[in-house]
């Protein structure tokens, strides 16, 4: 055994990675040796390129020299414009430092849980959930509790507000709540939010938020910031949102993480030696996204077409016999459940989803990607952010399949 395979520490090795990036790998493997057009409702990004007016301020950037360091917690323009924003949107009054722009909204879930998980810590995480923040809080030797959401297709996804009780210790440090949710569309009532609130107040328990994908929310059910239901947010909220779904700017890396200001000088410590800053040029990028008009029309126009695709994609898979399906309410995901088709097929849910790739070229995810429960083994996600006649050619491919297959 080398050194550094002695030294490597179990649970860095143990660590599960997002097995959307698998099957997207795979999906390019299978292309180049079948000569197939593979379509792919795997993805976890928009397909509408970044806005113009953001590329053009990135460009200016460069030109302007605008290349090097800058403040851990990012430049005071940009958390200015975050500020704005929390407070046109939500009604909420934030300081420019209680916000540390991260590099990605991912590692913003990081420092908030590096800073307060510690050895035999529990967390409480509604499952299916995307899985970096099961991983991030082993990482520290954290224990997840996962506990399943409820599911009715007629009514969707819904937290479980008395099994999460339930789940409480007297080692229950945090309790993570995405909404709108990933990876089943879901947006959860402003009731089920309200009353996770109050338990975590009451339990003295932090609660890390995630939104975001809070601008994705087709009208059917009514979203409400946690900042918006909370007056004492600073006292236990830790809020994470970012620019990756919202502009488009996956790549850009560019999130951020909002806490009261005492946990913010404490947290910026863990900033500035993990990743320094973030990115110079994609920061002035935000800046741009935040505070011109014409961005945000460019965004209205994108969710308008996102719940377009959502119909189609929700009209296409109901014509499969063995799929239940219900139509999300955020977020770009679709979440059915397929355990009847899968009984019928003879499969479990990831021999599906990779013979439908191999096989068919179409990528699906399996519910077990975002699940530690048996929650997922019958259930897959697709994406919505996939050009309306792919999404209509996908799903007949699968319903050709499925047909084959009897």
């Amino acid at each position: 055994m080398t050194l550094v395979k002695q030294y490597l520490k179990s649970v860095v090795e143990e660590m599960g990675g997002e097995k959307a990036f698998l099957y997207l790998a795979k999906a390019r493997e299978v292309a180049e040796k079948k000569g197939i057009r593979v379509i792919s409702f795997g993805v976890g990004q928009p397909d509408i390129p970044t806005f113009d007016p953001i590329c053009d301020e990135a460009k200016k950037a460069i030109d302007e020299k605008f290349t090097g360091y800058t403040e851990t917690p990012g430049i005071k323009p940009l958390r200015q414009a975050i500020a704005k924003y929390l407070e046109t949107r939500y009604g909420v009054n934030v300081d420019v430092d209680e916000i540390i722009v991260t590099t990605g909204a991912k590692t913003a879930i990081f420092l908030a849980i590096a800073s307060f998980v510690r050895e035999g810590d529990e967390v409480i995480v509604p499952d299916p959930a995307y899985p970096a923040y099961t991983q991030i809080v082993r990482l520290f030797g954290g224990v997840p509790r996962t506990i399943p959401l409820k599911f009715d297709s007629s009514k969707g996804f819904s937290l479980d507000i008395e099994a999460i009780e339930n789940a409480i210790t007297e080692r229950t440090r945090m309790i993570v709540l995405n909404n709108p949710h990933n990876p089943t569309g879901a947006v959860f009532s402003v009731k089920e939010v309200e009353k996770l609130i109050e338990i975590a107040r009451e339990k003295r328990i932090l609660l890390l938020v995630d939104e975001i994908y809070d601008n994705f929310v087709y009208g059917e059910e009514q979203f409400k910031s946690v900042l918006q239901l909370v007056d004492d947010w600073r006292s236990f909220v830790l809020y994470v949102n970012g620019f990756s779904k919202t502009f488009s700017m996956t790549g850009w890396r560019l999130g951020y993480l909002v806490v009261s200001k005492s946990v913010a000088d404490a947290i910026k410590r863990l900033a500035t030696n993990v990743y320094s800053c973030p990115p110079s040029i994609s920061q002035r990028a935000g800046l741009r996204a935040l505070t011109d008009p014409r961005v945000w029309d460019y965004v209205d126009e994108m969710i308008k077409l996102f719940k377009r695709r959502r119909d189609v994609m929700y009209a296409e898979l109901k014509k499969i016999p063995g799929v239940e399906v219900w139509k999300s309410t955020g977020a770009f995901y679709m979440f059915p459940k397929i355990e009847g088709l899968l009984k019928r097929l003879g499969m479990d849910v990831e021999k599906f989803s990779m013979w439908l790739l191999e096989e068919h070229g179409v990528v699906v995810l399996p519910g077990t990607a975002f699940s530690e429960t048996e929650f997922g083994t019958k259930f897959i996600r697709l994406s919505f952010a996939v050009d309306e006649k792919d999404i209509v050619e996908g799903i007949e491919r699968i319903r050709k399949a499925v047909g084959l297959s009897r």
